[in-house]
């Protein structure tokens, strides 16, 4: 029987959340454990569903139409002369792919993006779009899967110590204030 690695490994790691799951690796748990099907993922399309059906020795099934369309690698773009900085495309972007600061434009790093579309919806002023990565000039090809999953632990190492460190700073507050009350 085929592992969570196993199968984890043929997934493209956009992490775009599609499938249902929060990411590819839970993707794959739940695929491995018998509680997804190996048809939920747009990103990979048929290539990954057959690699898949052949690692699990399973039929090969379309794609389900619910969690979406096969379509050509897709990139963000950042309309920078709309873009206000608000940075609320920073956060959802699971392999830090958008750069900018608090108030000033921000932009994609085409190496890096993923295609995943979690940065649209928080635009409050819809100035992402997702355009298919062959329509750029000079695209270069999409990252391979293995520097996603990379990018994807240290982004969520990164949120996780930041996370930590705040909790820090937040309770060594808390504790001055309840020190100098007493």
């Amino acid at each position: 029987m085929a592992s969570a690695d196993d199968i984890d490994a043929l997934l493209p790691q956009t992490q775009c959340t599609r499938c249902g799951y929060t990411g590819c690796r839970p993707y794959a748990d739940a695929i491995a454990s018998g509680a997804a099907e190996i048809n939920q993922c747009p990103p990979g399309g048929a290539a990954t569903i057959a690699a898949l059906a052949t690692l699990l020795h399973r039929e090969t099934r379309p794609l389900n139409p619910v969690n979406g369309t096969e379509g050509p690698p897709l990139v963000a773009q950042i309309d920078e002369d709309v873009c206000i900085g608000c940075v609320k495309c920073l956060p959802p972007c699971p392999v830090d792919a958008i750069v900018g600061a608090r108030k000033l434009m921000h932009t994609v790093v085409t190496e890096l993006c993923t295609g995943c579309e979690l940065c649209v919806a928080p635009c409050p002023v819809d100035c992402i779009s997702m355009v298919p990565r062959a329509t750029l000039a000079a695209a270069p090809p999409a990252p391979e899967a293995d520097f996603n999953r990379e990018r994807f632990y240290a982004h969520n190492i990164r949120i996780a110590r930041r996370a930590h460190e705040q909790a820090a700073v937040l309770a060594a507050r808390k504790q001055a204030a309840n020190t100098s009350q007493a």
